[in-house]
């Protein structure tokens, strides 16, 4: 609750209070001006990273890999092209550092052992459907059977698997 509360008030609070004070030492026209430019320029270089990424992940399927991280790498290319529109000396600042690929991989560092340390606290779990290229189509239409391994009442007996 206490996130959510720095995220929907006070950061735009503190935006303001800094867009005030630009706008009183440099003038109403520039304050806009300077929101405006960051807007069209981060959309412009958020646009061309997101096809580069786009191709990454179709050269990735292609290649019968799992584009697992240049879709996150996507993600983090939204959310920057998202807070470069939105007006904002702060929030134009972390957008333009998602956009640098070195911040992009810590980003993407600090999700995947986030990811990893909630799967292992059995926080949140992972199944996997479907299928690679090159693995026959009857694989993947198989009814699959999912045990808890946590819970004992619902494991079959060892001669069963």
């Amino acid at each position: 609750m206490f996130k959510l509360l720095l995220l929907f008030v006070a950061l735009p609070a503190i935006e303001l209070a800094i867009l005030i004070e630009l706008g009183s030492r440099f003038g109403t026209l520039h304050t806009i001006g300077l929101i405006i430019v960051t807007g069209v320029v981060g959309a412009s270089l958020a646009r061309g990273q997101g096809v580069s990424v786009v191709r990454a992940i179709q050269s990735e399927i292609a290649e019968g890999r799992l584009p697992a991280n240049s879709m996150v790498d996507g993600v983090i290319i939204l959310l920057a092209a998202a807070l470069l529109m939105t007006p904002g000396v702060l929030t134009d600042a972390f957008g333009f550092l998602c956009l640098v690929p070195a911040f992009r991989n810590g980003v993407r560092a600090a999700l995947w052992r986030r990811m990893e340390d909630a799967v292992r606290e059995n926080r949140i779990q992972v199944d996997f459907h479907g299928g690679f290229p090159g693995q026959p189509e009857s694989d993947l239409h198989q009814e699959r059977v999912v045990y808890d391994v946590d819970d004992s009442r619902n494991r079959p007996p060892d001669d069963s698997l």
